[in-house]
């Protein structure tokens, strides 16, 4: 049972983080921290190359500690999907956070239903292959029909505790990006 927990931890823990990362109208390190850029050859997180401020509520500072990276940060931002335009002062990238409209309001949270989705699919695959383990397991005699059955009890408690944390995440989340 151990296994399918971490699985199912592991597809909240990603769920809250791609929230983090979701633009709803004011600045935060998240948005970019995680995207990935090309780095001497191998492909890194921007935090492992730059560092990355909030000079205030509107506004994301990005400065790479090597100078020959501000061209592929600001090309992995302008090829995102988080629609904003970098602007390179020659020392820094500056992302600016427009206010969010009615219809980009909409957008994130159509986006944040995408993502839920994603995490319960997610889920459904963990408990899957539990389920076809805890099979195997009875086939092959090393449990009996009774472990199974309690096996499985206890896999379908995991992933209704897991989809209501994910539904709760994605009503919060909804409810932020709605609130002007």
């Amino acid at each position: 049972m151990k296994d399918i927990s971490e699985a199912l931890d592991a597809a909240v823990k990603r769920l809250e983080q791609e929230y983090g990362n979701l633009q709803i109208g004011r600045a935060s390190s998240g948005l970019v921290e995680n995207m990935m850029i090309d780095s001497y050859g191998a492909m890194q997180p921007i935090k492992n190359v730059a560092s990355i401020s909030i000079p205030d509520a509107m506004s994301v500072q990005i400065q790479p500690w090597d100078k020959s990276m501000l061209p592929a940060i600001e090309k992995a931002i302008s090829d995102s999907d988080l629609n904003m335009n970098p602007t390179n002062n020659g020392v820094s990238i500056i992302l600016n956070i427009p206010p969010l409209t009615e219809d980009r309001r909409r957008d994130l949270v159509k986006v944040v239903g995408r993502l839920a989705e994603e995490a319960k699919i997610s889920v459904r695959n963990a408990r899957h292959e539990k389920l076809a383990s805890l099979k195997r397991e009875e086939h092959d005699k090393e449990i009996t029909e009774d472990d199974k059955n309690r096996g499985e009890k206890q896999v379908q408690e995991k992933v209704e505790t897991a989809n209501a944390k994910i539904v709760e995440l994605a009503k919060k989340k909804e409810e932020s990006i709605m609130t002007v």
